[in-house]
């Protein structure tokens, strides 16, 4: 295949990952009937159907998946170390993609990021926002964020934070002729603001624990968000209680615009780690983004 093509190879596997014209057009920079006459290109050239296409979405053909899986691992080799190479000028440069909580971006990243990238202006960090453990190689992100140390034996974890522990509290104005609960079963027998999870769409339960004892509990209420600061605000505007990072939730305890409850059953978790592929070249930048979010006993957080 003539080295110019590279590039229409390059398109397939966006569109065989995204399994979507759209969004991989959007990721290349093309239009979506630039890549799409690309792709009908490629198959003409090749003899051979790669993508079943419906008005809904787009799969790989046996023929796509077999070329999907030679190719796309070396493609991703190949822009790794061209990437590292343009990185070796005086001045880090790049991209690098993150995938983690709202509340780790929040609190941790964007604080700590923000002045690497106002001395590095030639790094740019790209944040998503997921509750999941996302496989980082599949979905071409860099590194990702989650809590604890547990990640796949070829992935490094970096501790960021110390330990976790979660709130729960309501504002005077829901509580206001209320009960206060005593156990955290009696949340059951009051308005709880809920997260969905994303990996398969259930709601979250709430762990407690107390020494040795450890329950769950799942509550109701009338607001779902998939988002930690939107449920935080909920509570504040009265709509029940939040389960929420006690670090978010201190401050407006602290002002009396929330009451904390179950302060004795309040869970602790690992604290947050960021996670990377184990290879033996990382780019600059990453390694510069690694260093600036590398949790240090002199940090306050």
């Amino acid at each position: 295949m003539a080295k110019e093509n590279l590039s229409d190879l390059q398109a397939f596997v966006a569109v065989a990952r995204e399994r979507s014209f759209t969004r991989a057009a959007a990721q290349m920079g093309v239009s979506r009937s630039a890549l799409s006459h690309a792709m009908l290109a490629l198959e003409a050239r090749l003899g051979v159907r790669l993508l079943t296409r419906t008005t809904r979405s787009v799969s790989t053909t046996d023929a796509g998946e077999r070329l999907l899986d030679a190719v796309a691992t070396r493609l991703d080799e190949i822009e790794l170390e061209l990437g590292s190479l343009s990185a070796m000028r005086d001045k880090p440069m790049g991209i690098v993609r993150i995938t983690a909580h709202d509340h780790a971006i929040n609190t941790i990243l964007w604080p700590r990021l923000r002045p690497l990238l106002h001395e590095y202006p030639d790094i740019q960090v790209e944040f998503s926002v997921d509750y999941a453990f996302t496989d980082i190689a599949a979905q071409r992100f860099d590194a990702g964020v989650r809590v604890g140390d547990r990640v796949d034996k070829d992935m490094v974890a970096v501790r960021l934070a110390p330990e976790l522990r979660m709130a729960v509290a309501a504002s005077p104005s829901y509580l206001s002729g209320k009960p206060l609960p005593v156990l955290p079963h009696d949340l059951t027998e009051h308005q709880c603001i809920n997260l969905r999870l994303p990996t398969h769409g259930g709601l979250y339960a709430w762990n407690f624990e107390k020494g040795d004892q450890s329950l769950t509990v799942r509550v109701k209420g009338q607001t779902t968000f998939n988002n930690t600061l939107l449920m935080l605000q909920a509570a504040l505007d009265g709509m029940g209680f939040a389960f929420v990072p006690l670090d978010i939730m201190q401050p407006h305890i602290d002002e009396g615009t929330l009451v904390p409850v179950l302060e004795d059953w309040w869970p602790t978790f690992p604290g947050y780690h960021l996670y990377y592929a184990n290879r033996r070249h990382i780019a600059p930048a990453l390694s510069l983004v690694i260093e600036a979010l590398r949790w240090r006993e002199s940090r306050s957080f």
